[in-house]
């Protein structure tokens, strides 16, 4: 996906991750704002990165729902964004984790929720 979407990944730290991500003129959609897509993904990638940490050796945590809000546009020439990717809440089978894609500044453009089952790996 880092290919497809570029982004850097900050060392991570157990049940979060942050990504910083600056979105090109490619991704504008025909309002001339990122189109949501960009958005969506960044959060899903960053959630479920933020999740991986929380596993250990053998399991898999496969996405069951994830929600975007969609707060402010987010223009091609935004610059550098800081996506962020936490753990609310991890149970033996259940991974509940949170995402913002915000300016330097704090400014946030996009909130997203994620659920996340723990499962065995080939299982």
């Amino acid at each position: 996906m880092a290919e497809l979407l570029p982004f850097l990944l900050l060392p991570p730290n157990e049940g979060a991750v942050e990504l910083r991500a600056s979105p090109e003129p490619r991704f504008v959609n025909t309002l001339n704002t990122v189109h949501g897509g960009w958005s969506m993904t960044m959060l899903d990638t960053s959630m479920a990165l933020a999740a991986h940490t929380t596993l250990k050796p053998g399991e898999l945590c496969p996405t069951l729902e994830t929600s975007v809000k969609f707060v402010r546009p987010i223009l091609a020439d935004s610059g550098e964004l800081r996506i962020v990717g936490h753990v609310l809440s991890r149970s033996r089978t259940i991974i509940i984790l949170e995402g913002r894609i915000e300016t330097l500044q704090g400014k946030v453009h996009a909130h997203g929720t994620s659920t996340c089952m723990i499962v065995p790996k080939g299982g």
